[in-house]
């Protein structure tokens, strides 16, 4: 785990970050998805990557954060991800039935996994905002809704 972290400090209200499995019922009696969980807008991703980027220049730690080794880090982070999840059984949306203390776990590892991400890409010098959305043009040309609407197949 990752021994220090940057805090964007800006917590969402519990109205501000709803899921869509909460429902409203309509009038007439229909089910609408409620409003989506969403991110607050800062940090940004270059955010993330500078303030990153300034903790390990600070510990003078860019000797031992190389492309490899930042991959590796990356692996055992989403480790660490997998044994919270593990013999839970399917899980849903909103994680129901967890406790704030494992709730706030996930939340850290998590971060630790996108730090590494973040930080893996910048070794590689791949702009990765500009690669998402590459790759979900991609995703939509192979993908295409009318198609695959509701199939899991790929």
């Amino acid at each position: 785990m990752m021994e220090a972290k940057q805090n964007g400090s800006h917590h969402a209200s519990a109205s501000e970050n709803k899921t869509s499995s909460e429902v409203h019922v309509q009038q007439n009696g229909q089910h609408e998805p409620a409003e989506r969980f969403r991110f607050t807008p800062e940090p940004s991703l270059e955010d993330i990557r500078r303030m990153q980027a300034e903790f390990t220049d600070e510990r003078d730690w860019n000797q031992f954060h190389q492309p490899r080794n930042l991959l590796l880090a990356l692996v055992g982070e989403v480790g660490e991800v997998s044994e919270l999840f593990q013999w839970r059984g399917e899980v849903a949306e909103g994680l129901p039935g967890w406790t704030e203390a494992e709730r706030e776990n996930l939340a850290q590892e998590l971060s630790d996994v996108l730090i590494y991400l973040v930080e893996l890409a910048e070794k590689c010098h791949v702009d990765l905002p500009q690669a998402v959305l590459r790759k979900m043009a991609l995703n939509r040309l192979k993908y295409p809704a009318s198609k695959v609407h509701g199939s899991a197949k790929k």
